[in-house]
């Protein structure tokens, strides 16, 4: 019986070990398709272009009304409280606006008297109309065209400034210029 059971086992690793020594058949690759690569061309770094450089006057002429004003090429005046008179520190801004449409002369322009809001608003209208005026006339007194300006007063309707303080009247008692025509 010890001899059947060896044989059994002997036969039994013979036929596991022939089993595992069987050669492997390895799978066999699908064949891979060619995948054409795109053609790749050599391209010379391009020097940029340049662009021609606009005039002063050609970049002027390009703008819109509303690009220009937002630029603000026409400074504010200041008044004195309840006064229309030219104050000398607004004679220079006003000397360098008349330069500015001097340098422009198709240019028309509206000049805006405002007021604080003190007083009422018949009496701030009458002042503000009364600064735009003078603006106007020395402006002209330049060389600057009166068909080139039109005048109008806000009164107190539209303040710069909403605080009640001195600063705040202050900065509301002016004239503004606004473009109109290039």
């Amino acid at each position: 019986m010890k001899r059947a059971l060896i044989l059994s086992l002997t036969i039994l690793l013979a036929a596991s070990f022939t089993v595992s020594c069987k050669p492997k058949v390895k799978p066999v690759p699908k064949p891979v398709q060619a995948v054409e690569q795109p053609k790749v061309e050599k391209i010379e770094p391009q020097v940029p272009v340049q662009k021609p450089r606009l005039s002063e006057e050609e970049l002027y002429m390009a703008k819109s009304l509303e690009q220009l004003n937002s630029e603000k090429p026409l400074a504010l005046i200041n008044f004195d409280y309840d006064e229309y008179v030219i104050r000398e520190d607004a004679k220079a801004i006003l000397d360098a606006n008349a330069a500015w449409l001097k340098r422009w002369p198709s240019a028309k322009i509206l000049v805006e008297g405002h007021c604080d809001e003190r007083g009422t608003e018949d009496y701030n209208l009458a002042l503000g109309e009364k600064r735009a005026q003078a603006a106007y006339d020395y402006l002209v007194g330049l060389g600057i065209s009166g068909s080139r300006m039109k005048t109008l007063s806000y009164g107190k309707s539209q303040p710069l400034d909403m605080s009640k303080d001195d600063s705040a009247m202050a900065r509301n008692s002016r004239d503004q210029f606004l473009v109109i025509e290039k």
